[in-house]
C-alpha cells in the first residue's frame, strides 16, 4: 500500500496518464480542427437534444469551460444551440449537418487510442483496470 500511495501522490501517475491520453487525442484530432474535449462534446450532442449540463457532466468540465466550448464548436459551424421548450433556463444543444458529418470520423480516433493505451494487456486485465477506475470514482463521490 506503500508503494501505491507513493505512486499517486504529487506527480499522480493517473494524472500523468490521464495527460498523455488527452495529448495523444489532441494529436490525432488536430487535422479536423477540434481538440479531445470538443471532439467529445460534439459527439454525446450527437446522440439527441441535450442540455448542456448534461454534456458539460459528460465532458467533465464547468459552467464556463462549456461555455468556452459551445461558443468554440458553434463559431466553427458544428453545433447550435437553441431554447429549451421545456425549461427557460437552459439551451439545447445540436449538431449541424456539418457537425454531424465530422463525428464519424473524429470517432475512431478515440478508438485508436484506448486501442493503443490497452495494447498488450488481455481483455480480463483491461476490464478489471476499468472495474478498478470505476471504484474509485465511486470511492471520491464522482
Amino acid at each position: 500500500m506503500a508503494q501505491l500511495m507513493q505512486v499517486l501522490s504529487g506527480g499522480s501517475l493517473l494524472h500523468q496518464v490521464a495527460r498523455d491520453v488527452t495529448t495523444s487525442l489532441d494529436r490525432r484530432l488536430a487535422p479536423f480542427g477540434v481538440t479531445t474535449q470538443q471532439a467529445a462534446l460534439l459527439h454525446n450532442a450527437s446522440s439527441g437534444e441535450a442540455s448542456s449540463a448534461q454534456l458539460m457532466e459528460a465532458v467533465g468540465t464547468d459552467t464556463a469551460g462549456m461555455t468556452r466550448l459551445l461558443d468554440r464548436l458553434e463559431a466553427k459551424g458544428f453545433l447550435s444551440r437553441r431554447p429549451n421548450p421545456r425549461d427557460r433556463r437552459s439551451v439545447l444543444v445540436e449538431p449541424t449537418e456539418r457537425g454531424l458529418a465530422l463525428i464519424p470520423e473524429i470517432a475512431p480516433v478515440f478508438g485508436e487510442v484506448a486501442g493503443q493505451l490497452f495494447e498488450g494487456f488481455s481483455d480480463d486485465e483491461a476490464a478489471t483496470f476499468i472495474a478498478f477506475l470505476q471504484r474509485m470514482r465511486a470511492n471520491l463521490g464522482s
